[in-house]
């Protein structure tokens, strides 16, 4: 079990379960935080780019954050950081998906003078047909293992 920056090793990997979205779900996520027509209205988005209803891009954000705390990768500590690198949108989140997401450690920096370490974890969400929709890979502090005294 993961408990302390220690127990991480690059290459680990982690997935969480499903989460289905519905077109409530993308409505009422947009109407508060990102109200734009492609969000909101099935017409409107379809004169856009998006073809059609489409979550809003930090909806997904959103929902990956969820998915990751679910998992736990570093055990009982939260899901801290220092911001986020690498953050993609690659494809829309439609009424109906059913997303999951997936971690693969790619950093491990142990601080020099501090009791923790810098990971970073590449995480992408995926749709039910495999197809990535959102990467991102947050700088996470996580801390070390206790030294005995």
């Amino acid at each position: 079990m993961i408990e302390w920056f220690d127990d991480l090793a690059l290459g680990m990997r982690f997935k969480s379960g499903s989460v289905q979205i519905s077109e409530g779900d993308i409505k009422r996520f947009a109407a508060e935080y990102d109200p734009q027509p492609m969000h909101l209205d099935e017409a409107a988005g379809a004169k856009t780019p998006f073809k059609g209803l489409a979550a809003s891009g930090w909806h997904t954000a959103a929902i990956a954050m969820n998915l990751a705390v679910q998992i736990r990768p570093f055990g009982p500590h939260p899901l801290i950081g220092m911001g986020v690198d690498e953050l993609r949108w690659m494809a829309p989140v439609r009424p109906g998906d059913t997303l999951h997401l997936e971690g693969e450690v790619v950093g491990l920096t142990p601080s020099r003078t501090k009791p923790q370490g810098i990971a970073l974890v590449k995480w992408t969400v995926f749709n039910q047909g495999g197809e990535a929709v959102y990467t991102f890979t947050p700088i996470a502090i996580v801390p070390r293992r206790p030294q005995s005294t």
